[in-house]
This record gives C-alpha cells, sequence and structure tokens, in this order.
C-alpha cells in the first residue's frame, strides 16, 4: 500500500518491518526529555529499527549516515520535536541532491515509524501529538542546508 505525498508514492509503514528497543532509563511512557529516537533500516529486508532512549544510539549508526535522529526539546513552553538528518558527508553536490531527494521521499515513513513506535507515549501524553516537527537537514551546501517545519506528529499517525 502506497501513500502519496507531494505528489509521489510513499510506502506505508509495516508494523510487522519495525523493530523498537528501549534503552536504559526509558520506558514506553517516560520520560519526555531526555527521549532521543535512532531510526535505522535495512535495505537489505525493508526492516526499520528504532531506538528509544536518553542518547542517541551511535552503534546502530553507520558510515552510510542514512540515519534519522529526533529528540524532544522544549520552545517557548512547549514540546517540539528536533529532527536532524546528514543530508552529505563528503563534498559532492550531485550525491547530496540525490540524498536530500531520498530523505524528502523517506521522511513521512520515518516520522510514521517514530509516532507507532513510541505510541504509549503519546496515549499517555496525548498532548504530543500536537506538538510541530522540525527538521533539520545538514549540509554543506547553502541549497540543501535548512529547517522545515514538517507539521505535528498528529500527521503522521
Amino acid at each position: 500500500m502506497y501513500l502519496y505525498y507531494g505528489g509521489k508514492a510513499l510506502k506505508k509503514l509495516n508494523p510487522e518491518k519495525l523493530k523498537v528497543n528501549f534503552g536504559a532509563m526509558t520506558s514506553e511512557t517516560e520520560p519526555i526529555i531526555p527521549r532521543k529516537y535512532t531510526l535505522t533500516h535495512s535495505d537489505i529486508t525493508g526492516e526499520l529499527f528504532l531506538t528509544i532512549a536518553a542518547k542517541y544510539d551511535y552503534n546502530k549508526i553507520t558510515g552510510m549516515r542514512d540515519e534519522v535522529l529526533a529528540e524532544w526539546s522544549r520552545a517557548d513552553n512547549e514540546y517540539v520535536l528536533m529532527v536532524n538528518v546528514m543530508v552529505d558527508k563528503e563534498k559532492n553536490s550531485v550525491m547530496a541532491a540525490i540524498r536530500n531527494d531520498i530523505f524528502v521521499k523517506e521522511l513521512p515513513l520515518a516520522l510514521e515509524a517514530i509516532v507507532y513506535g513510541d505510541r504509549e507515549l503519546l496515549k499517555t501524553n496525548p498532548s504530543l501529538y500536537k506538538a510541530p516537527i522540525y527538521v533539520k537537514f545538514n549540509s554543506a551546501y547553502p541549497m540543501f542546508s535548512r529547517l522545515e517545519l514538517w507539521g505535528t506528529l498528529s500527521d503522521y499517525k
């Protein structure tokens, strides 16, 4: 099954392909801060791996740098989900453009995986569904380096 977002066909999350792991001192319902998400995947199996913990799961990050990192923070007295992706790791504008397009295409699925994987926290704190999601695209190239508002968590449930 596919969703259409921005005119592009996107895969819908298959919960059976999502593996969630909670780190030390992090449960399904607390704390909100510090709470960080490390989302990686297998190109071979199509599985998604989500670690929810007080720190990023650097052991899961590969040289490809195609993971999605996110964390809860507070801004203007409200919760905000800050997401980071690494558009380029070397100075190659063609690869940066390709990786940028891949991240833009796959981010809705990644955000859906985070929302689904941490659904117990969201059930316990339903106001978090209204939290804005900001995505920081990290790049050496100004055309790809940007901060964007990607809606709220409710857009991805």
